[in-house]
């Protein structure tokens, strides 16, 4: 066995303390920098998810739907939502305001709502969003995302395609439900009517924590449209899908500057996967 040399300096218990309280130190900020950069990686979405989109006798005619201000692809955390500018409902091109429906709740300790609303009649519905402008400090900016999904009521078949006025929309030139997963979605992304050419964008998934990134690039996958403005992503899961075309459109006045900053505004679309059995 070898002896201990009787001169050898050990580290005293101050010496490690400090050590050890350093070395912590270098893991919690990497741990702080880790949750950065993956919640920085992840965008934040107006999430209209409804309980069904497609109503049936199998279903029955309540249509809950769910809306949280959140990040759909890390399962939250969700941010603060004020009652929203519109929410509403379009049936045969008449629009129903559904404000007196909206019903409080919290979601990660961030206000959010629930609605609940019947269909009586055949026919494709659009239920509708425009949120209070958001600011977003890290980005120095606005943001609007315009929020859609369709609902079929007893196979009409009708109007999937049918555009609410927003000013930036997403036109399904897919039908939006009844898809089968690892279908083609595609759709043209359109600003005050005219279609943009190269707009960009957002694609997650609604995760229920099941899912496990590989690394923060995979939360929000990004595509770009093509001159015409048309988009194409297939989706490679069953669940719900979310589409953010991204454009930056005016100035508002940043609350804590009082400096003009520039509005994204989004056309966001909500559609729903079914895996085949």
């Amino acid at each position: 066995m070898r002896q201990i040399d009787d001169d050898i300096d050990f580290p005293t218990k101050d010496f490690a303390m400090s050590l050890a309280s350093r070395l912590l130190s270098k893991a919690s900020l990497s741990l702080l920098l880790t949750s950065i950069v993956a919640s920085s990686a992840s965008a934040h979405f107006q999430k209209m998810v409804p309980s069904t989109n497609v109503v049936d006798q199998d279903t029955g005619r309540t249509v809950k739907l769910d809306l949280t201000f959140t990040h759909p692809m890390t399962n939250g955390p969700a941010m603060e939502m004020a009652p929203p500018v519109q929410f509403g409902m379009q049936y045969n091109d008449q629009k129903i305001d559904l404000r007196q429906s909206l019903e409080a709740k919290t979601v990660d300790g961030k206000s959010a709502f629930d609605a609940e609303v019947t269909l009586k009649a055949p026919g494709g519905y659009a239920f509708y969003l425009e949120p209070v402008p958001y600011f977003e400090p890290a980005e120095g900016k606005f943001i609007i995302q315009y929020t859609k999904t369709i609902v079929d009521a007893y196979d009409s078949g009708e109007d999937w395609d049918q555009m609410v006025g927003f000013p930036v929309e997403i036109e399904p030139l897919t039908r939006p439900y009844g898809i089968w997963t690892g279908n083609i979605f595609s759709g043209m992304v359109r600003h005050n009517g005219d279609p943009v050419p190269f707009a960009e964008v957002e694609v997650e998934y609604a995760n229920d924590g099941s899912i496990t990134l590989p690394n923060a690039t995979f939360a929000t996958q990004v595509i770009k449209a093509d001159a015409n403005g048309i988009f194409h992503y297939a989706m490679p899961k069953e669940g719900w899908w979310v589409f953010a075309a991204l454009i930056e459109d005016g100035t508002m006045t940043a609350p804590d500057s009082g400096n003009q900053v520039p509005v994204e505004r989004g056309g966001v679309l909500w559609v729903k996967t079914d895996q085949m059995n």
